[in-house]
């Protein structure tokens, strides 16, 4: 992924002159114009319909599978904030943080599986929701110091991080949280420990499958915009059928009016062993963001190569890893720069860094009212299933795309077996470590991070010419 994709003759436009115009036709505005101001919010709104979906989605999925019950409105009032706040930064550029460019910041699917190993492993210990929420974000908060770190020898990470180690690690997540979403489909993991007779009842199965079935249909529109926004349609549509099966209710209980910003307001409990594995997802984090950062170079006709291009990715990742930062002071899960709006930008033709500003300033006003939270919480969970299970299959299949874009030897095809056997062995069978330490349980409980370290150790420890004596694998 660290490998810049090839330049284009027109990729050159960093700056908007008269001259710059006609070659620049896909552009309507370039990086430093300014639209009208219309024209910004629109554009604006586009991009947050694109991405609000996935920012509020880990933190249904965390808050229902852990049973964090009241907390939920708070915590997805605070990604919507801190969301805000993390794109702000990246397109305003504060120092040497943010690339300049509309680079959405929302919450990441990596760490899904390793903030729920670790809120069930506080839980095991007796800890109650603000000791698990305070764990996880103390961990979140401590290990974002990797990406910070890893943002100033971004470049030289392709030496270690092959695309190998990046591929079994995104097939890795995908396939481990495909789980959750099915289960969501169902009706949920509540329902399945508690009421296991009314789990996967035909109502929720319908509902759930005809998210999935309306998500498919709609990206097979020839019509980009419907594309785009199929997931939310798709969920709009499929909460409409739960209320008319009589599977859908709404709770909106207690909430405040105004969602305060409170640094750490369930407090600080260090986990050593989580730090661990929090901090290599933080190390893929930063890999990935390298690639959807050098799309959006691409898709706004900037450089893809060369010192200013190294430059905006070094500081594009150093925001990454501030705004993770940021998002666990503020009481919320890890951030990532997400892929979807690069599409946006291509499809309007507006890459103006200053839309992040306004995608911002939406995604800000949105959690300061806990109301927006407390109405998403009452997603029929089929309805959440169906559009999960093909988000995280998406996740998968892009790990899939990058292992089938490298030429498959002896040597890679042992990497990723064995790799995904004992990433995916860890997920099948979580008892394995029950007797183990704590630290242990803490970074080899999760699948990821053992699928992850496995290629990596892999990757240096055999060598180059391990396949020189054997054919190539077709």
């Amino acid at each position: 992924m660290l490998e810049p994709i090839k330049q284009s003759d027109d990729a050159m436009c960093e700056t908007r002159t008269e001259k710059a115009v006609n070659t620049c036709e896909d552009i309507l505005y370039a990086v430093d114009d300014k639209p009208r101001l219309t024209e910004s919010f629109f554009a604006a709104l586009q991009h947050v319909l694109a991405s609000f979906v996935s920012i509020i989605t880990p933190t249904l999925i965390i808050g229902g599978v852990l049973g964090l019950g009241s907390e939920i409105p708070y915590l997805i009032s605070m990604a919507l904030f801190v969301s805000g706040v993390g794109t702000f930064i990246q397109a305003r550029r504060v120092g040497p943080i943010g690339s300049g460019l509309i680079c959405v910041q929302g919450t990441s699917f990596a760490f899904l599986g390793t903030i729920l190993a670790t809120g069930f492993s506080v839980k095991a210990t007796g800890g109650n929701n603000d000791e698990v929420l305070a764990t996880i974000f103390a961990v979140c908060f401590l290990a974002a110091f990797v990406e910070i770190f890893i943002s100033f020898f971004i470049e030289k990470l392709s030496k270690v991080i092959k695309p190998v180690v990046t591929g079994v690690v995104i097939t890795t997540i995908g396939v481990y949280l495909i789980k959750v979403g099915m289960t969501d489909i169902g009706g949920g993991q509540w329902l399945l420990t508690n009421m296991p007779e009314k789990f996967a009842s035909a109502s929720n199965l319908i509902v759930g499958f005809s998210v999935v079935a309306l998500v498919v249909l709609l990206n097979a529109s020839k019509n980009q915009w419907v594309r785009l926004t199929a997931v939310v349609v798709a969920m709009i549509v499929g909460w409409i059928l739960a209320v008319i099966l009589g599977i859908a209710k709404f709770e909106v209980g207690e909430f405040d009016l105004i969602a305060m910003p409170i640094p750490f307001k369930y407090g600080f409990n260090i986990d050593f062993g989580a730090m661990i594995a929090f901090g290599f997802l933080y190390l893929i984090t930063a890999i990935e963001s390298t690639g959807d950062i050098t799309a959006n170079c691409a898709v706004s006709k900037l450089p893809v190569k060369g010192a200013s291009y190294l430059a905006r990715i070094r500081a594009g990742v150093l925001g990454d890893g501030v705004n993770s930062m940021i998002a666990a002071a503020f009481n919320t899960f890890p951030n990532t720069t997400f892929s979807q709006n690069n599409g946006v930008i291509q499809l309007t033709g507006v890459a103006s860094r200053y839309i992040g500003l306004w995608i911002g300033a939406i995604l800000i006003v949105l959690g300061l009212f806990p109301v927006v939270g407390a109405v998403l919480q009452n997603i029929p969970k089929p309805v959440l299933g169906g559009a999960t299970l093909v988000m995280f299959g998406t996740v998968a299949a892009a790990g899939v795309k990058i292992l089938a874009s490298e030429k498959i030897n002896r040597r890679s095809l042992l990497i990723i077996a064995v790799s995904l056997g004992m990433g995916l062995g860890v997920s099948f069978v979580p008892e394995l470590f029950i007797n183990a330490p704590k630290l242990v349980t803490a970074i080899f409980g999760s699948a990821v991070t053992v699928s992850g370290l496995t290629a990596i150790v892999m990757t240096l420890v055999l060598p180059e010419n391990y396949s020189a004596s054997t054919d190539h694998l077709n």
